[in-house]
């Protein structure tokens, strides 16, 4: 009778630790328009991704970046989660999303949304190594989305300005600030930047004047 009872015990200690596991799991999230890294192995626009493309949620590390967080080398994986698949880094290694300059928007997507405190968006600089892992120094602050502390679900999309010097590939590196805990979530997104519609709108009608021509 004991041995049953221990038994039937530790099932119910299984059943709720694996329990507890998936709820972990689930409580993240990543960025979905345009598709990050994760999010693209999950949909097999990224290739040879390993286990991340079943867990695009669960890029999470300690917050504080740029100060703590990951190791350089190890931003993208979250700190060399999932084998650091996610750090190999080369030019033509990632799906890249077309992207224009100037306002765009940044949607993410929530398994079980975290209290939260900000999002912040870094852009590589020009001139960054497109053949290394990531580092801090090739990362620029282009937005910071403060946040009341209430689930990161009530703000899922972002504006955020691409800047105009920007063009061809870069990374775009979000975090996502959880507000009651020690960690982040860290997400990169591969885009391949174009001039935006308006201003290649203005520089036509420039041409047109230059030429003698009327608008």
């Amino acid at each position: 009778m004991k041995n049953m009872f221990k038994v039937f015990a530790g099932a119910i200690v299984t059943v709720a630790l694996m329990l507890g596991g998936v709820a972990a799991a689930n409580a993240h999230g990543y960025i979905s328009g345009p598709h990050s890294r994760s999010e693209a192995c999950k949909l097999g626009l990224n290739k040879d991704c390993g286990a991340i493309q079943y867990e695009p949620q669960s890029l999470e590390a300690p917050k504080g970046f740029p100060a703590k967080g990951s190791a350089d080398g190890k931003l993208a994986s979250a700190g060399g989660q999932f084998g650091g698949i996610l750090d190999q880094q080369s030019s033509t290694r990632w799906y890249k999303n077309d992207l224009a300059t100037g306002a765009q928007k940044f949607t993410w997507t929530y398994t079980a949304p975290h209290a939260t405190s900000q999002w912040r968006y870094y852009i590589t600089k020009q001139g960054w190594n497109q053949n290394a892992p990531l580092t801090r120094s090739e990362l620029e602050l282009i937005a910071t989305v403060k946040h009341d502390g209430s689930p990161a679900s009530n703000n899922l999309t972002h504006t955020v300005n691409i800047p105009a010097n920007r063009s061809g590939y870069h990374v775009v590196y979000a975090v996502w600030d959880v507000a009651d805990t020690e960690n982040a979530f860290y997400n990169a997104v591969d885009v391949n930047i174009k001039a935006s519609s308006a201003k290649t709108a203005t520089s036509g009608a420039e041409r047109a004047v230059k030429a003698g021509g009327r608008i």
